[in-house]
Order: C-alpha cells, then structure tokens, then sequence
C-alpha cells in the first residue's frame, strides 16, 4: 500500500462530474489498484475514489497546470468505462509504501459456522420435543446445516444462514427437493434461520411452505437472558 499526504485538488469525470478544491489530504493506492481520497474527517468514507480494474500513470501536467503550481498528476482510469480521476498534486508532504500481505479477513462472531453450532446445540429452541440428527447432513449436491427431527418425528431440512435472502431461500428448496426423493427422509420440511431475513426471501420461503426463523445470536449464547427483560 502507498499512503501520500499532499496538497491537492481533484477532479472526477465519467458519468458524473465531481471537483475537490485545494487542499490537503491522503491518497492511497492500494495494491488491488484502487485509488482513494481522504480527508481528516468524514470516518472511513473517503471523499472520492476509483475502484478497480483501473490503472494509474502519473505524468507531468499541462502547461496550464504547471502554471498554478501543480508539480505531478495522477491520472486513474477504469478499464470498464469512461470514469476517470485526475488528481493535481502541488506539494507531497509524505509518500511511503508498505507490503502489507495477505489478509486472513474479518473474523466476525456470529457467523453462520458458530450460529449452525449453537443453534444444534439449543435445537430445542425451534420447538418442544425436537431432536438433533446431526449437522453438515450431505446431500448430493452439498451439505445441509442442520437436519433435525420435530415432535411428530418427521425430518426437517435447516439452512442457517447471517442474513436471509432470496438465493438462500432456493438453495434450501433445491436440497428439499433432493430429500424429499429420499423415501428414508421424506417427507422433509424446511426451516430458514437467519440472525436477519429479508422481506422478499420471507415471502418466496413462505410461500414454497419453508418456515422462518429468525436467530438471537446473544440468547443462544446465554448471553441475553430473555426471560428478565422488560420489553
């Protein structure tokens, strides 16, 4: 990554027109090739930016430029459009560049690996006399998060996912579809649990018979204890 503090103005053309006046700020450039514009303000947005594919060149500005002071020019342009950032540079106060290596990602709690595991662990929680069959249940065209049994001791298909949507829905129908042909299995029903479902996704999963649930992360844990709150 190369971070550079500089006194700059900017402007960005495509298929919109944007303008930063002088001053100062940060750009980084990052080894995705992405270009970004900060301000000391304003959080993590930065104040303009050209995601990639694109490339940057710096080259030496026109002799109007040069004229106002402008000693180098950035010029980002998006190899998949007509969006360009041209940013004028009139004085570098710092310029580094530091390997930062590969990123093993955000690890985030709660997500669907820890909320599968809790959730077999609490299968109670979907309904009195349920039981856990076992999770990760393989089906020919993958695994199904939890496979359990209700109190009428009939199969159901579980697919957990952070957030509900629409291809989660038809993911959990393809692999009920398969089951239900399973005369070992059948009939298998469907649960969608999600910490968050989306309006469209409740609709089409209710709609193909698939119950919604949404998940309390905190009250699985035992961190929430839901019977001493007030509201």
């Amino acid at each position: 990554m190369r971070l550079v503090i500089a006194r700059c103005a900017v402007e960005y053309e495509g298929r919109l027109q944007a303008h930063l006046p002088l001053a100062t700020r940060l750009l980084l450039v990052k080894a995705d090739g992405s270009v970004l514009v900060h301000s000391d303000g304003g959080s993590y947005k930065p104040l303009n930016w050209m995601s990639p594919p694109c490339a940057m060149a710096e080259v030496e500005p026109e002799t109007a430029e040069a004229a106002e002071g402008v000693v180098s020019v950035w010029v980002v342009q998006h190899a998949k459009s007509e969006d360009r950032l041209r940013v004028k540079i009139h004085e570098v106060l710092h310029d580094s560049s530091h390997a930062l290596g590969v990123d093993p990602g955000l690890v985030k709690d709660g997500v669907e690996a820890h909320l599968q595991r809790l959730l077999a662990e609490h299968i109670h929680t979907l309904g009195a006399g349920w039981s856990l069959v076992r999770r990760e249940h393989m089906t020919a065209i993958g695994p199904v998060d939890i496979l359990a049994r209700d109190d009428d001791r009939r199969h159901v298909a579980i697919e957990i996912k952070r957030r509900g949507e629409i291809d989660g829905v038809e993911q959990l129908t393809r692999y009920l579809e398969l089951m239900n042909r399973d005369p070992h299995l059948a009939p298998v029903t469907g649960i969608f649990a999600a910490q968050e479902i989306k309006p469209q996704a409740r609709v089409l999963a209710e709609d193909r018979g698939i119950r919604c649930v949404v998940l309390d992360y905190a009250a699985l844990r035992g961190i929430d204890d839901v019977d001493s709150r007030l509201f």
